[in-house]
This record gives C-alpha cells, sequence and structure tokens, in this order.
C-alpha cells in the first residue's frame, strides 16, 4: 500500500467509528437509567466481566468506575469458573460484556450469579441474546459495522463498549457528587493528586533549613546564609523573630550594580519590604499559580504571628511534581 492508501483507510475507520458512537446515542434510554440506578444503589462493589477483547474493555470500564467514587474490580470469567466467582457477593452489580451475548465463558456463569442474587446487567450488541434476556437490566452496544474490513476483529464494537462505559462512570460521578478533591485521593501518585493534595507544610523547608538572618546583620552575613541554605533568598526578622523583609538573588545583583559595600551595609538597608508570603496548609498548587504570576522563585511561610516557619522555590515544586 501506499502512503496516500494507509492516509485513506485511517481516515476510513475512524469515520466507521464515529458513526458507531453517534449511534449509540440511542441506547441512552430507560434501560440506561435502570442500570444506573442499579450500580448507583449498589451497597457492595460493581463487578465487570467480559471475554476475550470485551474483557480488556471490561479492565478498562472498571477501573474508571473505580477512580471515579464507584468501587469496582474486573474478573475474568474463565478465572471466575474456577474460583473467582467467591469475590462475588449478593450485594455486588455484576456487568457481563459480550457483543454476540452467546459467549459460552460468560453466559456459563449466570446461573450461579442468580443463585447468588447478585444484580446482573449485561452489555451486547443483540436485544435477543441469551445474555439479554437473562440480565436484570440489557444495555444495548450494537454497532452497524466493525472497521475491520473482514467484520472479525473487534474495533467499532470494543469503541462502542467502552464509551458507554464511560458514560456509565460520569453519569455517576455525577450523581454522587464526586469531586476533584475525591478524584485525587484515589490518585496520590499522579500528578493531579499531587496538584490537589500537596501542602506547603509537606514539601517546605523548616527548622534549621530556613534561610534566616536579623535585621541589623550585614548584607555579607546574608550571602553567607543564602550560599549555606541554596534557596536564593534570606528571610530577614526583628528581635522578635518577626518577618521584615526577604533578600533574593535578584536584589544582590541590583546591589552589586550600585557598588553597595556588603562588608558595612545592614540588610536592612536594601531588603525588599513588601514581600509575598503564604502559609503552611496553603495548596502546592495555589503557591505555584501564585509564583507564577508574580514572576518570583520563591516564597516565604509564615505563621499567624508573621514569624518565618518555613521557605521554598520554585525547585521545590519541580521535586514534588506539582507542575
Amino acid at each position: 500500500m501506499s502512503l496516500q492508501d494507509f492516509i485513506t483507510r485511517g481516515k476510513q475507520v475512524l469515520a466507521i467509528e464515529k458513526q458507531a458512537i453517534n449511534q449509540l446515542e440511542q441506547y441512552i434510554d430507560q434501560n440506561f437509567q435502570n442500570a444506573c440506578q442499579l450500580m448507583f444503589d449498589c451497597k457492595g462493589r460493581i463487578i465487570v466481566i467480559g471475554m476475550g477483547k470485551s474483557g480488556h474493555i471490561g479492565n478498562k470500564i472498571a477501573a474508571t468506575l473505580a477512580s471515579t467514587g464507584t468501587p469496582s474490580f474486573f474478573v475474568h470469567p474463565g478465572e471466575a469458573s474456577h474460583g473467582d466467582l467467591g469475590m462475588i457477593t449478593s450485594e455486588d452489580v455484576v456487568i457481563l460484556i459480550s457483543n454476540s451475548g452467546e459467549t459460552s465463558e460468560v453466559i456459563n456463569i449466570i446461573p450461579v450469579l442468580k443463585r447468588m442474587g447478585a444484580k446482573m446487567i449485561s452489555m451486547s450488541g443483540n436485544i435477543d441474546s441469551s445474555l439479554a434476556k437473562l440480565a436484570d437490566v440489557h444495555v444495548c452496544i450494537k454497532v452497524e459495522q466493525e472497521a475491520c474490513p473482514l467484520g472479525l476483529a473487534p474495533t467499532a464494537s470494543t469503541t462502542a463498549t467502552l464509551v458507554m462505559g464511560d458514560a456509565f462512570a460520569v453519569a455517576l460521578l455525577e450523581a454522587r457528587g464526586f469531586t476533584a478533591d475525591d478524584f485525587a485521593l484515589s490518585h496520590p501518585g499522579g500528578s493531579l493528586g499531587k496538584r490537589l493534595l500537596l501542602t506547603l507544610k509537606d514539601i517546605m523547608h523548616s527548622g534549621v533549613h530556613i534561610p534566616v538572618v536579623k535585621c541589623d546583620d550585614i548584607i555579607k552575613d546574608a550571602l553567607i546564609e543564602m550560599s549555606e541554605k541554596g534557596l536564593g533568598m534570606t528571610a530577614i526578622v526583628n528581635a522578635q523573630n518577626q518577618l521584615q523583609g526577604i533578600f533574593t538573588d535578584g536584589d544582590l545583583r541590583r546591589i552589586l550594580e550600585h557598588k553597595i559595600d556588603i562588608h558595612n551595609t545592614k540588610i536592612s538597608d536594601v531588603m525588599t519590604t513588601q514581600c509575598t508570603t503564604v502559609n503552611p496548609d496553603m495548596l502546592a498548587a495555589q503557591a505555584l499559580n501564585i509564583m507564577e504570576n508574580k514572576r518570583i522563585n520563591g516564597l516565604l511561610v509564615v505563621n499567624e504571628s508573621q514569624q518565618p516557619i518555613g521557605a521554598l522555590n520554585m525547585q521545590d515544586l519541580l521535586k514534588a511534581g506539582v507542575f
């Protein structure tokens, strides 16, 4: 095939799958409503079962449900028949996926599920299939054609199944009042979790690691403190340890241009008094926004008495993954 042939065929696949998704809207009906209600009222877990490609899609649906506030996991139908049915209880709702609605590995476990008393939602492309008739609720995922020219490889049908699964997850998410903070709690290792959960007290330098000098100290002392602490700045405090100002690398460049004597000049004479401060409970993502908007590289964290209790710079946020 020529390059143009590949492009043409690729576009044909997208067109077929787009059509499949568009046609799926007709199946967002009362059956969809009933399926969502079953899952919303479920006191146990949502168990997703599917064989082959339907199983791969089912695994993704279970993962999406679980991460959006609906506890869920995937069970392989083959393993279910050899002991994993013990993972399912009468309080669970089981989603059974089979495009034909006749997959033997899936059909064979239905009698056991019924005996348990677990509610069943079937997803298939055939409303007259055994799966559709045996389930409590059937949600149709029928497509007119597969993108595969042989009509054999599941393509448009698996796309439609995945989209219907997303429709379940989002509808339930909104019904449960699931928030971004809730999402972050189930994704603490991801960048979103870090952005939403990390506070400044989690990442700031504290104690002896805070760069601090007194108002009466000379500039040279401040430079030594900045060099030792490595944050590109130092806080300047009074006798009560209350913040009076800040001195940064940028301030140093400016005073050197004016040839100020760093051995005899007090740091209070050259410090920046109107400095931006934050509290330790502020989200790290908010601090990043402040630093970007003000075009500054560091922040001092203070308590209610305006005493420095922490310090951080852009590098700290970068290490924490807050970007």
